[in-house]
């Protein structure tokens, strides 16, 4: 039988991988999938809405018809830009093909309309985010401690709630981690990819740096609370929630936008 420990690991590991798909799925770079039927035909697709500068991006709607009329307009956000004309999108092995023009800013900001048979396959036009290419050196390690954080994290609230062992340890890691992931690695991800370390408090609105700033400070505090006296473990807790609620924030929202109109 397995000790209640490890039956707390368990449930952590379980709860923080949920965390982190629906931080995935629900952010505004998640592509946008989905499917529909046109003219007795099943039609698939996946819209990027993330791409790295300098890159054109593919735009694939997959179908058995050869025979549909397929074809894409864009145009920048935050421009004085009309839309562009009809860009016609080729059928090549079972699917229509288009490739959307890249910007050379970062944190410029395309929208696009892909059509089939002139209707607009998605209710409201999609947006895609360029960014610069951040090296695997910095992502790898980012991700990594924003992982054990969070899942660090759970297990100390789990402790707080289910058990009366000391939390100190399990508040140390959550600490150091959220610390180089976030306020250490994370501007550097930052830098890379948009050109800025910090673009939240008090310089900007950026969600992501804001939650991230909000969520060291309690633990930062909470750290501190349990050093001086183990059994204060009220602030562990508030720690955890307030940690859980963050990633309950999809990522990249109120992120960088690069302004157009400030340029033409």
């Amino acid at each position: 039988m397995l000790k209640r420990s490890s039956v707390l690991w368990i449930i952590s590991v379980v709860l923080t991988l949920i965390f982190v798909v629906y931080q995935k799925k629900t952010g505004p770079t998640y592509p946008v999938k989905g499917e529909q039927e046109i003219t007795s035909s099943l039609v698939t697709y996946k819209f990027y809405r993330s791409y790295d500068i300098g890159e054109e991006v593919p735009i694939k709607v997959s179908t058995d018809n050869p025979n549909l009329l397929a074809y894409f307009t864009h145009k920048r956000l935050k421009s004085d830009d009309n839309w562009s004309e009809q860009i016609p999108m080729n059928y090549e092995d079972g699917s229509f093909i288009g490739h959307l023009p890249t910007l050379d800013e970062m944190a410029g900001k395309r929208v696009y309309k892909v059509f089939l048979n002139g209707k607009s396959l998605t209710e409201k036009p999609i947006i895609i985010r360029f960014k610069g290419s951040v090296p695997a050196y910095i992502l790898i390690p980012h991700i990594l401690f924003m992982f054990i954080a969070m899942l660090v994290s759970t297990r100390a609230g789990l402790e707080v709630l289910f058990r009366n062992i000391s939390t100190y340890k399990l508040t140390l890691v959550t600490t150091i981690s959220l610390l180089l992931g976030g306020i250490i690695l994370g501007p550097i991800v930052q830098k890379f990819a948009f050109d800025a370390y910090w673009t939240g408090w008090p310089w900007g609105h950026d969600l992501t740096d804001n939650k991230t700033l909000v969520a060291m400070i309690m633990w930062a505090i909470a750290l501190w609370k349990v050093r001086k006296n183990p059994s204060n473990r009220l602030w562990v807790l508030i720690a955890f929630i307030v940690l859980t609620l963050v990633y309950m924030i999809p990522h990249s929202v109120l992120g960088s936008e690069f302004d157009y109109t400030q340029i033409n």
